[in-house]
This record gives structure tokens, C-alpha cells and sequence, in this order.
């Protein structure tokens, strides 16, 4: 095959304890599945339906890393999430098959562009360019369900400079990660290589230019990430 321009390079994470490499298809991610960060973003926490927007694949970027500050913003929010990376796809699952499609689970950070964000929700605009900005989701290796089974629960915290921002365990979701699946299965077909993020738990806020990330979840791992001065 001839192609008229030179194809994107696969977008990869490492696969913890392998030589082996994840290739991202997609990014989905699930809005306000926390209870507090719903209510702290001035919302019902009440369990409506989920709803979810995307990030192109090349918005991921592996862990321990130092980014330029992104373009276009003055007001760049972190937010915490557990990812779950789908090693088989599929349409209209049900939530007891959901589980048998994940390949494993890692760390990452939603960044946001919130000034953007804001200034698109109140003009009534799609909010896009305020989540799928370049290296908007930074995210830890990934690792296999092989090794650490299916997190139901756990802490998730976030420090950033030291200072805790945001605390939570995964047990507060809303959507479970199999109904979150299911779910995202009767929207669009999915497919090997799709990550989705499962929300962030209260305590979202400003990162400024020179600061430093570390996130956790317990029995997932850890994730670190700075941003130039």
C-alpha cells in the first residue's frame, strides 16, 4: 500500500512486567462518576445515566515526563482517574461480559482546559478543545488483569508539590467499570486497544507552570508527571 502521506506512529504504553507495548485505539472517558466531584462541578450526584466525550489517542502520553504548559489557557485542571484498557472489543455487552474484554488497568490524569471548558458550556458549544488538547492524558503503564485482578476498590489521591488535592476510593463511582462498559458497548462498537477513564474523584484543581504531579491507586500504580516553568 501507497500511502499519499506519511502515516502517525502507533500511540503505545508499556505493559507492566512485559517487553510488551498496549497500542491505543481510542479515549473515552466518563463524565462525573464520582458523587462529590459532580456536586463540587455543580451538579446532581444523583445516578443518571453516564455520559462520556473523547480524547484522540495521541493525547496520551507514558508516565514520568516534564510537558510544556498547554497552549490556549490560564486555568489547566488536574483530574485523577483509574483506566481501564480493553484487550477485546465488542457492541450491546452486558455487564457480566464486560470484564472478560479488559486486558488491564492503569493510572491517568484528565487534564482539562476548565476556562475553555466553561466558556463552551456557556455558549452551549461542544467543550473538544478544552479535554482533547495535545497531551492531555498522561497515564501510567499498564498493567495486566493477569497480575492484579479487577480493582473494585482502593484509594486514588493525587498531590500536587506535595500537597494532597485529591482523595477518594473506587468504590465511590457511580457506574461500576462493567456498567460503564456495557454501557459505552451500546453507543459505539468496541475495539482492542480502547481506553477509558472512569472518572475523578473531588478535589479538582489549577496546575500551574513548574508544578509537579504524583498519582496512585492502590494495587494499579503510580503516576508522575511535570509541567515546564
Amino acid at each position: 500500500m501507497t500511502y499519499a502521506v506519511q502515516p502517525p506512529p502507533v500511540t503505545t504504553l508499556p505493559v507492566s512486567g512485559t517487553e510488551e507495548t498496549f497500542p491505543v485505539s481510542r479515549v473515552y472517558c466518563v463524565g462525573r462518576n464520582y458523587a462529590e466531584h459532580a456536586v463540587e462541578m455543580g451538579h446532581d450526584p444523583d445516578r443518571e445515566p453516564p455520559f462520556f466525550f473523547a480524547k484522540p489517542a495521541d493525547a496520551v502520553v507514558p508516565n514520568g515526563g516534564t510537558l510544556p504548559f498547554p497552549s490556549a489557557t490560564e486555568d489547566l485542571h488536574h483530574e485523577i482517574e483509574l483506566v481501564v484498557a480493553l484487550g477485546e472489543g465488542g457492541a450491546d455487552l452486558t455487564a457480566s461480559a464486560a470484564l472478560t474484554k479488559v486486558f488491564g488497568y492503569a493510572v491517568g490524569l484528565d487534564m482539562t482546559r476548565r476556562d475553555l471548558q466553561a466558556e463552551a458550556k456557556k455558549a452551549g458549544r461542544p467543550w473538544d478543545m478544552a479535554k482533547g488538547f495535545d497531551r492531555s492524558a498522561p497515564m501510567s503503564a499498564i498493567c495486566p488483569v493477569s497480575a492484579i485482578g479487577h480493582p473494585e476498590r482502593g484509594s486514588i489521591w493525587l498531590r500536587v508539590n506535595d500537597e494532597l488535592r485529591q482523595q477518594g476510593d473506587l468504590r465511590q463511582q457511580i457506574w461500576k467499570v462493567p456498567e460503564t462498559i456495557a454501557f459505552l458497548s451500546t453507543l459505539v462498537e468496541l475495539r482492542p486497544g480502547d481506553l477509558i477513564m472512569t472518572g475523578t474523584p473531588k478535589g479538582v484543581g489549577p496546575v500551574r507552570r513548574g508544578d509537579q504531579l504524583v498519582g496512585h491507586i492502590d494495587g494499579v500504580g503510580d503516576l508522575k508527571v511535570g509541567y515546564r516553568a
